[in-house]
Protein backbone atom coordinates (compact mmCIF):
# COMPACT_ATOMS: atom_id res chain seq x y z
CA UNK A 1 0.00 0.00 0.00
CA UNK A 2 2.99 2.29 0.54
CA UNK A 3 1.79 4.77 3.18
CA UNK A 4 4.65 7.25 3.56
CA UNK A 5 5.68 8.40 6.98
CA UNK A 6 5.41 12.11 6.16
CA UNK A 7 2.12 11.88 4.26
CA UNK A 8 -1.23 12.46 5.92
CA UNK A 9 -2.96 9.16 6.63
CA UNK A 10 -6.62 8.77 5.73
CA UNK A 11 -9.00 5.89 6.35
CA UNK A 12 -10.40 4.30 3.20
CA UNK A 13 -13.36 1.97 2.70
CA UNK A 14 -11.50 -0.49 0.47
CA UNK A 15 -14.08 -3.22 0.00
CA UNK A 16 -17.57 -4.40 0.79
CA UNK A 17 -19.09 -7.84 1.22
CA UNK A 18 -22.43 -9.26 2.34
CA UNK A 19 -24.28 -12.49 2.94
CA UNK A 20 -28.01 -13.22 3.01
CA UNK A 21 -29.25 -16.58 4.33
CA UNK A 22 -30.89 -18.83 1.74
CA UNK A 23 -34.28 -19.22 3.42
CA UNK A 24 -36.85 -16.67 2.23
CA UNK A 25 -39.80 -15.64 4.41
CA UNK A 26 -42.22 -13.71 2.22
CA UNK A 27 -45.37 -11.82 3.09
CA UNK A 28 -47.61 -14.69 2.03
CA UNK A 29 -45.79 -16.95 4.50
CA UNK A 30 -46.48 -14.41 7.23
CA UNK A 31 -50.18 -14.42 6.31
CA UNK A 32 -50.21 -18.02 7.59
CA UNK A 33 -48.48 -17.06 10.85
CA UNK A 34 -50.09 -13.83 12.00
CA UNK A 35 -53.09 -11.64 11.17
CA UNK A 36 -51.72 -9.65 8.24
CA UNK A 37 -51.72 -9.49 4.44
CA UNK A 38 -49.14 -8.94 1.73
CA UNK A 39 -50.98 -5.75 0.72
CA UNK A 40 -50.98 -4.39 4.29
CA UNK A 41 -47.25 -5.07 4.76
CA UNK A 42 -46.20 -3.58 1.42
CA UNK A 43 -48.34 -0.47 1.87
CA UNK A 44 -46.86 0.32 5.28
CA UNK A 45 -43.28 -0.84 4.87
CA UNK A 46 -42.45 -1.64 1.24
CA UNK A 47 -41.17 -5.06 2.35
CA UNK A 48 -41.97 -8.09 0.22
CA UNK A 49 -39.69 -10.68 1.78
CA UNK A 50 -36.85 -11.17 4.24
CA UNK A 51 -34.15 -13.82 4.81
CA UNK A 52 -34.09 -16.14 7.81
CA UNK A 53 -31.00 -17.96 9.09
CA UNK A 54 -31.06 -21.67 9.87
CA UNK A 55 -31.26 -22.66 13.52
CA UNK A 56 -27.62 -23.76 13.52
CA UNK A 57 -26.49 -20.57 11.73
CA UNK A 58 -25.13 -18.03 14.22
CA UNK A 59 -24.66 -14.29 13.89
CA UNK A 60 -20.92 -14.93 13.66
CA UNK A 61 -21.48 -17.30 10.72
CA UNK A 62 -23.33 -14.58 8.82
CA UNK A 63 -20.51 -12.15 9.62
CA UNK A 64 -17.79 -14.59 8.55
CA UNK A 65 -19.36 -15.22 5.13
CA UNK A 66 -19.62 -11.48 4.50
CA UNK A 67 -16.08 -10.94 5.80
CA UNK A 68 -14.52 -13.53 3.50
CA UNK A 69 -15.92 -11.66 0.52
CA UNK A 70 -14.75 -8.27 1.82
CA UNK A 71 -11.24 -9.59 2.52
CA UNK A 72 -10.98 -11.15 -0.95
CA UNK A 73 -12.15 -7.95 -2.65
CA UNK A 74 -9.70 -5.85 -0.65
CA UNK A 75 -6.85 -7.96 -2.03
CA UNK A 76 -5.34 -8.64 1.38
CA UNK A 77 -4.67 -11.69 3.50
CA UNK A 78 -6.65 -12.18 6.71
CA UNK A 79 -3.31 -12.08 8.57
CA UNK A 80 -2.91 -8.43 7.53
CA UNK A 81 -5.99 -7.44 9.53
CA UNK A 82 -5.02 -5.81 12.82
CA UNK A 83 -8.46 -5.29 14.40
CA UNK A 84 -11.96 -6.79 14.13
CA UNK A 85 -15.00 -4.80 15.23
CA UNK A 86 -18.53 -6.19 15.02
CA UNK A 87 -21.79 -4.27 15.32
CA UNK A 88 -24.69 -6.44 16.44
CA UNK A 89 -27.69 -6.50 18.75
CA UNK A 90 -27.98 -10.30 18.39
CA UNK A 91 -24.58 -11.62 19.57
CA UNK A 92 -23.78 -15.33 19.65
CA UNK A 93 -23.50 -15.12 23.44
CA UNK A 94 -25.53 -12.96 25.82
CA UNK A 95 -22.61 -11.20 27.50
CA UNK A 96 -19.33 -12.76 26.42
CA UNK A 97 -17.33 -13.60 24.44
CA UNK A 98 -17.82 -10.87 21.88
CA UNK A 99 -19.09 -11.99 18.49
CA UNK A 100 -16.07 -10.19 16.98
CA UNK A 101 -13.81 -12.65 18.82
CA UNK A 102 -15.72 -15.59 17.35
CA UNK A 103 -15.57 -14.07 13.85
CA UNK A 104 -11.81 -13.49 14.18
CA UNK A 105 -11.30 -17.07 15.34
CA UNK A 106 -13.31 -18.52 12.45
CA UNK A 107 -11.27 -16.41 10.02
CA UNK A 108 -7.97 -17.50 11.56
CA UNK A 109 -7.17 -13.98 12.78
CA UNK A 110 -5.23 -14.16 16.05
CA UNK A 111 -3.57 -11.81 18.53
CA UNK A 112 -5.44 -8.67 17.43
CA UNK A 113 -8.01 -6.46 19.10
CA UNK A 114 -11.59 -7.72 18.64
CA UNK A 115 -14.74 -6.34 20.25
CA UNK A 116 -18.46 -5.68 19.71
CA UNK A 117 -20.44 -2.45 19.53
CA UNK A 118 -24.12 -2.32 20.45
CA UNK A 119 -25.76 0.60 18.65
CA UNK A 120 -28.67 -1.24 17.01
CA UNK A 121 -29.35 -0.17 13.41
CA UNK A 122 -26.67 2.54 13.60
CA UNK A 123 -24.01 -0.01 14.53
CA UNK A 124 -22.21 -0.20 11.20
CA UNK A 125 -21.71 3.58 11.05
CA UNK A 126 -20.53 3.52 14.68
CA UNK A 127 -17.86 0.88 13.96
CA UNK A 128 -16.82 2.72 10.80
CA UNK A 129 -16.28 5.82 12.95
CA UNK A 130 -14.10 3.84 15.37
CA UNK A 131 -12.13 2.25 12.52
CA UNK A 132 -11.58 5.64 10.89
CA UNK A 133 -10.21 7.03 14.15
CA UNK A 134 -7.88 4.07 14.70
CA UNK A 135 -6.53 4.20 11.14
CA UNK A 136 -5.96 7.96 11.22
CA UNK A 137 -4.11 7.62 14.52
CA UNK A 138 -1.47 5.62 12.65
CA UNK A 139 -1.82 2.66 15.02
CA UNK A 140 -3.69 0.41 12.60
CA UNK A 141 -3.52 -0.32 8.86
CA UNK A 142 -6.32 -2.76 8.03
CA UNK A 143 -9.49 -3.11 10.10
CA UNK A 144 -12.34 -5.52 9.46
CA UNK A 145 -15.71 -4.03 10.38
CA UNK A 146 -18.80 -6.23 10.46
CA UNK A 147 -22.53 -5.67 10.85
CA UNK A 148 -24.34 -8.96 11.40
CA UNK A 149 -27.73 -9.85 12.81
CA UNK A 150 -29.88 -12.91 13.48
CA UNK A 151 -32.99 -10.92 14.30
CA UNK A 152 -35.26 -13.92 13.79
CA UNK A 153 -34.04 -15.02 17.22
CA UNK A 154 -35.44 -11.95 19.00
CA UNK A 155 -38.61 -11.35 16.98
CA UNK A 156 -42.03 -12.48 18.22
CA UNK A 157 -43.81 -14.03 15.23
CA UNK A 158 -47.13 -13.46 16.98
CA UNK A 159 -46.57 -9.69 16.92
CA UNK A 160 -47.45 -8.35 13.49
CA UNK A 161 -46.09 -4.91 14.38
CA UNK A 162 -42.51 -6.25 14.47
CA UNK A 163 -42.30 -9.67 12.81
CA UNK A 164 -43.08 -8.22 9.37
CA UNK A 165 -40.12 -5.85 9.56
CA UNK A 166 -36.99 -7.79 10.42
CA UNK A 167 -34.69 -10.25 8.68
CA UNK A 168 -31.25 -11.83 9.07
CA UNK A 169 -28.00 -11.08 7.26
CA UNK A 170 -24.42 -9.93 7.45
CA UNK A 171 -22.25 -7.24 5.91
CA UNK A 172 -18.55 -6.43 6.19
CA UNK A 173 -15.94 -3.99 4.96
CA UNK A 174 -12.19 -3.50 5.12
CA UNK A 175 -11.07 -0.06 6.29
CA UNK A 176 -7.44 0.58 5.34
CA UNK A 177 -4.85 3.33 5.52
CA UNK A 178 -4.30 5.46 2.42
CA UNK A 179 -2.67 8.74 1.42
CA UNK A 180 -5.29 9.37 -1.29
CA UNK A 181 -7.90 11.83 -0.05
CA UNK A 182 -10.21 10.99 -2.97
CA UNK A 183 -10.39 7.43 -1.64
CA UNK A 184 -10.97 8.47 1.97
CA UNK A 185 -13.82 8.42 4.46
CA UNK A 186 -14.48 12.15 4.37
CA UNK A 187 -16.55 12.60 7.51
CA UNK A 188 -18.71 10.68 9.97
CA UNK A 189 -21.01 12.06 12.63
CA UNK A 190 -22.79 9.88 15.19
CA UNK A 191 -25.01 10.65 18.14
CA UNK A 192 -27.52 9.22 20.60
CA UNK A 193 -30.34 10.13 22.97
CA UNK A 194 -31.23 7.57 25.64
CA UNK A 195 -34.39 9.45 26.63
CA UNK A 196 -36.16 7.52 23.87
CA UNK A 197 -34.79 4.08 24.78
CA UNK A 198 -38.22 2.75 25.78
CA UNK A 199 -39.62 3.24 22.26
CA UNK A 200 -37.40 0.56 20.66
CA UNK A 201 -35.88 -2.10 22.90
CA UNK A 202 -35.30 -5.76 23.62
CA UNK A 203 -36.11 -6.36 27.30
CA UNK A 204 -33.81 -8.65 29.20
CA UNK A 205 -34.53 -12.38 29.41
CA UNK A 206 -35.69 -13.37 32.89
CA UNK A 207 -36.56 -16.40 34.99
CA UNK A 208 -40.20 -16.51 36.07
CA UNK A 209 -40.86 -17.09 39.75
CA UNK A 210 -43.78 -19.40 39.04
CA UNK A 211 -41.96 -22.27 37.37
CA UNK A 212 -38.30 -21.22 37.16
CA UNK A 213 -38.41 -21.53 33.37
CA UNK A 214 -36.60 -18.95 31.32
CA UNK A 215 -38.97 -16.59 29.51
CA UNK A 216 -37.56 -14.92 26.39
CA UNK A 217 -38.71 -11.37 25.84
CA UNK A 218 -38.77 -10.16 22.29
CA UNK A 219 -37.95 -6.97 20.46
CA UNK A 220 -40.54 -4.27 21.19
CA UNK A 221 -41.20 -1.10 19.20
CA UNK A 222 -43.60 1.83 19.30
CA UNK A 223 -43.79 2.08 15.52
CA UNK A 224 -45.56 5.41 14.98
CA UNK A 225 -43.39 7.31 17.46
CA UNK A 226 -40.18 5.82 16.05
CA UNK A 227 -41.26 6.71 12.50
CA UNK A 228 -41.84 10.38 13.28
CA UNK A 229 -38.60 10.87 15.21
CA UNK A 230 -36.57 8.90 12.65
CA UNK A 231 -37.67 11.02 9.67
CA UNK A 232 -36.97 14.29 11.46
CA UNK A 233 -33.63 13.17 12.93
CA UNK A 234 -32.31 11.61 9.72
CA UNK A 235 -33.21 14.64 7.63
CA UNK A 236 -31.58 17.10 10.03
CA UNK A 237 -28.47 14.93 10.37
CA UNK A 238 -27.93 14.74 6.61
CA UNK A 239 -28.43 18.48 6.18
CA UNK A 240 -25.87 19.08 8.91
CA UNK A 241 -23.13 16.82 7.51
CA UNK A 242 -23.57 18.17 3.97
CA UNK A 243 -23.40 21.80 5.12
CA UNK A 244 -20.45 21.05 7.40
CA UNK A 245 -18.47 19.68 4.44
CA UNK A 246 -19.68 22.20 1.85
CA UNK A 247 -21.31 19.51 -0.28
CA UNK A 248 -24.53 19.82 -2.28
CA UNK A 249 -26.94 16.90 -2.53
CA UNK A 250 -26.34 16.93 -6.31
CA UNK A 251 -22.69 15.95 -5.69
CA UNK A 252 -23.67 12.68 -4.00
CA UNK A 253 -23.29 9.67 -6.30
CA UNK A 254 -25.10 7.19 -4.07
CA UNK A 255 -27.48 7.73 -1.15
CA UNK A 256 -27.51 4.57 0.99
CA UNK A 257 -29.94 4.92 3.90
CA UNK A 258 -30.67 2.36 6.58
CA UNK A 259 -33.20 -0.06 5.11
CA UNK A 260 -35.87 -0.01 7.82
CA UNK A 261 -39.04 1.08 6.06
CA UNK A 262 -39.71 2.32 2.53
CA UNK A 263 -41.89 5.17 3.82
CA UNK A 264 -39.06 6.48 6.03
CA UNK A 265 -36.57 6.26 3.16
CA UNK A 266 -38.94 8.05 0.78
CA UNK A 267 -39.78 10.77 3.30
CA UNK A 268 -36.09 11.54 3.89
CA UNK A 269 -35.20 11.26 0.19
CA UNK A 270 -37.92 13.71 -0.84
CA UNK A 271 -37.08 16.22 1.89
CA UNK A 272 -33.42 16.18 0.79
CA UNK A 273 -34.18 16.09 -2.93
CA UNK A 274 -32.15 12.97 -3.70
CA UNK A 275 -33.05 11.40 -7.08
CA UNK A 276 -34.61 7.95 -7.02
CA UNK A 277 -31.88 6.62 -9.32
CA UNK A 278 -29.18 7.62 -6.80
CA UNK A 279 -30.99 6.04 -3.84
CA UNK A 280 -30.09 2.44 -3.00
CA UNK A 281 -33.16 0.42 -1.98
CA UNK A 282 -33.08 -3.17 -0.73
CA UNK A 283 -35.70 -3.12 2.04
CA UNK A 284 -38.15 -4.91 -0.27
CA UNK A 285 -35.79 -7.92 -0.49
CA UNK A 286 -34.27 -8.17 2.97
CA UNK A 287 -36.44 -6.16 5.35
CA UNK A 288 -34.69 -4.44 8.24
CA UNK A 289 -31.44 -6.25 9.06
CA UNK A 290 -30.34 -3.66 11.64
CA UNK A 291 -26.53 -3.30 11.74
CA UNK A 292 -26.22 -5.40 8.56
CA UNK A 293 -28.60 -3.16 6.62
CA UNK A 294 -26.21 -0.54 5.21
CA UNK A 295 -23.38 -2.89 4.16
CA UNK A 296 -25.89 -5.29 2.60
CA UNK A 297 -27.44 -2.43 0.63
CA UNK A 298 -24.03 -1.14 -0.46
CA UNK A 299 -22.98 -4.62 -1.52
CA UNK A 300 -26.11 -4.93 -3.66
CA UNK A 301 -25.24 -1.72 -5.52
CA UNK A 302 -21.58 -2.72 -5.79
CA UNK A 303 -22.37 -6.12 -7.29
CA UNK A 304 -24.73 -4.43 -9.75
CA UNK A 305 -21.73 -2.42 -11.01
CA UNK A 306 -23.12 0.89 -9.80
CA UNK A 307 -20.43 1.81 -7.25
CA UNK A 308 -16.98 2.60 -8.57
CA UNK A 309 -13.67 3.87 -7.21
CA UNK A 310 -13.89 7.50 -6.13
CA UNK A 311 -17.70 7.63 -6.00
CA UNK A 312 -19.05 9.78 -3.16
CA UNK A 313 -21.48 7.87 -0.96
CA UNK A 314 -23.80 9.24 1.72
CA UNK A 315 -24.82 6.82 4.48
CA UNK A 316 -27.67 7.66 6.84
CA UNK A 317 -28.97 5.55 9.74
CA UNK A 318 -31.21 5.54 12.80
CA UNK A 319 -31.80 2.87 15.45
CA UNK A 320 -32.68 1.89 18.98
CA UNK A 321 -31.01 3.79 21.74
CA UNK A 322 -31.94 6.08 20.08
CA UNK A 323 -28.76 6.17 18.00
CA UNK A 324 -28.18 7.77 14.64
CA UNK A 325 -25.42 8.78 12.27
CA UNK A 326 -24.38 9.76 8.78
CA UNK A 327 -21.20 9.44 6.78
CA UNK A 328 -19.65 10.88 3.62
CA UNK A 329 -17.37 8.32 2.03
CA UNK A 330 -15.32 8.18 -1.16
CA UNK A 331 -15.24 4.53 -2.19
CA UNK A 332 -11.63 3.38 -2.15
CA UNK A 333 -12.18 -0.03 -3.71
CA UNK A 334 -11.45 -1.11 -7.25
Amino acid sequence: MGVLQNDKIYASLKSIGAYAPLKVLNNFDLEQMVETTDEWIQKRTGIQERRIANEDELTSDLGVKASLLAIERAGIDAKEIDAVICATLTPDYLCMPATACIIASKLGIKDVMAFDVSAACSGFIYVMYIAKSLIESGLHKNILIVGAEKLSGVVDYNDRGTCILFGDGGGAAIISATTEKKEAILDIQISADGDYAHLLMTPRSRVTHSNDEKTLEYLQMAGNEVFKIAVKTLTNDVIEILEKNGIQSSQIDHFIPHQANYRIIEAVREKLNFPVEKTVLTVQKYGNTSAASIPMAMNEAYEAGKIKNGDLILFDTFGGGFTWGSALVYFGGK
